[in-house]
């Protein structure tokens, strides 16, 4: 088992990061939020979880140990898959996950997309009991990492190798084109991604 790594940033993508450790590349899947963190050619420490399928070995990098470790406990619940288990914090922060199924809150579960009303029903149901403390004084909305979509955008465009200009105008033509509450960072992230495309 693979429980954490430390390295160089070798590469930066979109929905992962290539860090080496002692002359080996090691790719790792990644949350936007982490990613947007990783800079090439500088230092990283990620916690990580290996995902064994019969066909592939899959590690997962995340900033810290708590959401490590939720991403985990998620995956014991009956339908979560280690992709949606990371779209989960892809879109709410750790506290947010705890509260919102604590609260037995499925409105905040639904806005992960691929969870709806039965697959928040049956986290909770699964989860409530296990998910740990609670934070004292978070709610869903606070906890949403949404909240803060343009600065989690532009970093994670600059780690990609974009100007921080490129990012600011791009930021600001996706901000123009959302009509009520924005996406998760991920989707925000790919429109930035496709509007700087035609302009490279």
């Amino acid at each position: 088992m693979i429980a954490s790594l430390s390295g160089t940033v070798v590469a930066v993508a979109p929905d992962s990061a290539v860090i080496e450790v002692g002359g080996v590349g090691l790719s790792v899947h990644c949350a936007p939020g982490t990613l947007a963190n990783l800079r090439p050619g500088s230092p990283a420490r990620l916690a990580t979880s290996l995902v064994v399928r019969e066909d592939s070995l899959t590690l997962y990098g995340f900033a810290d140990d708590d959401a490590k470790q939720l991403f985990e406990l998620l995956q014991t619940a009956s339908g979560v898959g280690p992709r949606l288990a990371q779209a989960v914090l892809a879109v709410l922060t750790p506290d947010a996950v705890r509260t919102a199924i604590a609260n037995a809150d499925t409105a905040t579960l639904t806005r992960v997309p691929g969870i709806g009303k039965k697959g928040a029903e049956r986290l909770v149901l699964e989860l409530r009991d296990r998910v740990g403390p609670v934070a004292v004084g978070t709610d869903g909305a606070a906890g949403v990492t949404g909240g803060a979509w343009p600065e989690q955008v532009r970093q994670a465009l600059v780690g990609l190798g974009w100007t921080a200009g490129q990012a600011d105008q791009a930021v600001a033509a996706v901000a123009e084109s959302l009509d009520g509450p924005p996406p998760p960072v991920p989707v925000l992230l790919k429109q930035a991604i496709r509007l700087l495309g035609r302009t490279r």
